[in-house]
């Protein structure tokens, strides 16, 4: 059991059965009344984000979470294959579990899938992913000062802004928590 003064970002708490995680959590004391915690906290598994105020002292439920390192092997149907590193065991998740993270799935990545009670819930992936430009503007050369950018389809499909340097067939930099381009990649 967890109580409201454990409450900090990122947390993973459960509540009437479903996880869920802080997101944000302000330890407020009035001058008059009891001290309570306003909480705002995204399930786990649908991802609505909800707002309660906890009272001091109240306690919630650590939820039996486990983290599994896979490795994403393909698309079948409306699922996707992910193989357990260490036990070679495959699962395969729906859209629903994966959605964040399909702009930056690519064959043979390794990811972290969520497991809530044996069951795979989400699935996150490494902080930067190195993918292929393969449709982009031609290169400028010059004009580089201003900073300015292009849109860039990357080989999973997702369209980012990069620089206007890059071409096609490069392979660069992403940043999977934000979405936005890093740095090209030299080979």
């Amino acid at each position: 059991m967890y109580s409201t003064t454990d409450f900090r970002k990122n947390l993973k708490i459960e509540i009437d059965g479903e996880p869920f995680v802080i997101v944000e959590a302000n330890h407020v004391k009035p001058g008059k009344g009891v001290a309570f915690v306003k909480t705002k906290y995204k399930s786990l598994i649908t991802g609505r984000v909800l707002e309660q105020n906890f009272r001091s002292g109240d306690k919630v439920e650590k939820p039996n979470l486990e983290a599994r390192d896979m490795q994403y092997l393909y698309k079948e149907d409306t699922h996707y294959v992910f193989m357990d590193t260490t036990t070679y065991e495959q699962i395969r998740l729906d859209e629903s579990a994966v959605e964040e993270v399909l702009d930056f799935l690519k064959d043979n990545l390794e990811v972290e899938v969520l497991f809530h009670n044996g069951k795979a819930i989400s699935v996150e992936a490494p902080n930067f992913v190195e993918l292929a430009v393969t449709r982009t503007e031609p290169g400028f050369k010059g004009d580089t000062a201003t900073g300015a950018t292009k849109p860039a389809t990357l080989e999973t499909g997702a369209e980012i802004q990069v620089p206007l340097y890059l071409e096609e067939g490069e392979v660069i930099k992403v940043d999977t928590r934000t979405g936005e381009y890093v740095e090209r990649v030299k080979k």
